[in-house]
């Protein structure tokens, strides 16, 4: 999808993050009739736990897709690729069973590379990979690859990389457990998001220009938790801005201290904790934080305590609908970026790749 605002500082990332309906058709329709979609499904055993391992956005990819394994029935969780190298026994126990996905968007991540081979080699466990590159060394330390070639970027920061992986995820979830609705609702959510890309990013853009902030923070639970902890990495990148992520609900319990008008909270709110998240919000407002809401569906009272809201209106279920929350973080952090002056496509400190050399 094209707009007119994609020009100067920013537009490869803005191309990319409006390009996203249209990637996630195609990667999908790829994915679907690959046969190394086919050998990842072979790899699922019963009984066995889904270990989905990534760095920085991949690591929130990784905890957004083990959310939706688990509401598709099979057990998953997510663990940082360090984490997995240094203390190994906090996450494989011996005689458990275990199916590794690692997660890298240039397939070339070290940690992603050495837990793989490490998995591979020492554990003797087949992995599956999911990247956006050719021929790079994760492809060589893995069983089998996942690779959606069609979502790679020219920016710095993961953006349709994110989305699209997340969503082939959760077809190889749906494809494992045969849940042929899920399926459908995954290949459903392009057509149903295109259009709001045409009406909420020039709202969005103005919001984002008429005020600075000292704090982001971003809230929510269950499914989206994972999406707001993206949204605020996307926050930090794009802007160089101070970007936190809380549980919702955990935000009462110490957090809140920092709320006042300098405070922009993002509340994600998803339906079944809808009730505590809008009360959590009116307490939040009444406090004088600046608040901005996305949500399916938003009720009168979270539109009238929130300054700005993303309203989505998807007919897919709950779970289904994850990638389409990512989005207004990722746009918001390359707004509130252009109106520091900064270029997003190159945030400060930040390379694409992050490659260690031997030893470190």
């Amino acid at each position: 999808m094209k707009s007119v605002e994609i020009t100067g500082q920013g537009e490869h990332t803005l191309s990319e993050i409006f390009s996203q309906p249209q990637c996630w058709t195609t990667v999908l329709s790829r994915l679907a009739d690959s046969p190394e979609l086919h050998s990842a499904v072979q790899l699922a055993r019963a009984g066995a736990e889904w270990i989905f391992v990534g760095c920085g956005t991949s690591y929130y990819l990784a905890q957004a897709a083990a959310s939706s394994f688990n509401y598709l029935q099979l057990p998953a969780r997510a663990v940082p690729a360090s984490d997995l190298l240094m203390y190994p026994a906090l996450t494989l126990q011996p005689g458990r069973d275990y199916i590794p996905v690692v997660i890298s968007r240039s397939g070339r991540t070290s940690e992603a590379v050495r837990a793989a081979q490490m998995l591979e080699r020492e554990h003797n466990t087949r992995t599956i990979a999911i990247t956006c590159a050719d021929g790079q060394p994760l492809e060589a330390s893995c069983t089998v690859v996942l690779k959606l070639l069609d979502a790679d970027e020219k920016s710095t920061v993961m953006t349709r990389s994110f989305t699209s992986m997340l969503l082939g995820l959760q077809y190889l979830g749906a494809s494992v457990t045969g849940n042929q609705d899920f399926r459908q609702a995954l290949l459903e959510l392009p057509q149903q998001v295109a259009p709001l890309l045409q009406d909420i990013p020039p709202r969005l853009r103005l919001f984002a220009a008429s005020r600075s902030y000292s704090d982001f923070v971003f809230l929510a639970q269950g499914p989206l938790f994972g999406i707001a902890s993206e949204c605020m990495l996307k926050v930090t990148e794009s802007s160089c801005s101070y970007s936190q992520v809380f549980h919702s609900l955990e935000f009462r319990h110490g957090p809140k201290s920092i709320v006042g008008p300098e405070t922009l909270l993002t509340f994600l709110i998803s339906e079944t904790s809808s009730d505590a998240e809008v009360e959590l919000l009116e307490e939040m407002k009444e406090l004088g934080a600046t608040t901005m809401v996305i949500a399916n569906r938003i009720p009168d009272r979270a539109q009238q305590a929130s300054d700005f809201a993303v309203e989505l209106g998807l007919n897919s279920p709950e779970y289904a609908r994850a990638a389409a929350f990512t989005i207004w973080g990722q746009l918001y952090g390359v707004y509130y970026g252009l109106k520091k002056g900064l270029n997003p496509d190159s945030p400060r400190n930040l390379t694409r790749v992050v490659e260690l050399a031997e030893g470190r």
